[in-house]
């Protein structure tokens, strides 16, 4: 379990300042053991089902970017309109499933190894992240 002073670290350490309903966004986001995926809007209604509190749209999107942007959420982008946020920051694959708007994990173990033959002058690969869209098989 997380305590309130990491929770305000993390606040603070994103340039955000400690307050209450940050605080209860924190507890959402990182009070768990297993890693989930989510949508800003997801998010407010996750926040206000576990604290019956309401947290405005604008809060919840602002502590998410900060968070991200920091290095402790990653965003995984969907299309232009869409992002979906993950509390696991390591490199690793998802699948998309888009008649479900569900993105899922994918092991490392069920990608093969990929080679990139271009190259960019002056930079270098820091990742690579597979996402592979779904679809309903309707056969």
């Amino acid at each position: 379990m997380t305590s309130s002073i990491e929770y305000i670290n993390k606040l603070r350490n994103s340039g955000l300042r400690p307050t209450k309903q940050r605080i209860k966004i924190c507890e959402v986001l990182f009070n768990k053991e297993v890693t989930f995926h989510f949508t800003i809007n997801e998010l407010v209604k996750k926040i206000e089902k576990e604290s019956n509190e309401k947290i405005s749209l604008a809060t919840v999107y602002n502590t998410v970017h900060a968070f991200e942007k920091k290095g402790y959420l990653k965003e995984i982008p969907i299309d232009s309109n869409q992002s979906y946020f993950d509390t696991n920051t390591s490199d690793h694959h998802h699948f998309f499933d888009t008649t479900e708007n569900k993105l899922i994990d994918l092991d490392d173990k069920d990608v093969s190894p990929i080679q990139i033959q271009k190259s960019i002058p002056g930079k270098k690969i820091k990742s690579i992240e597979v996402l592979v869209k779904l679809d309903t098989d309707n056969q």
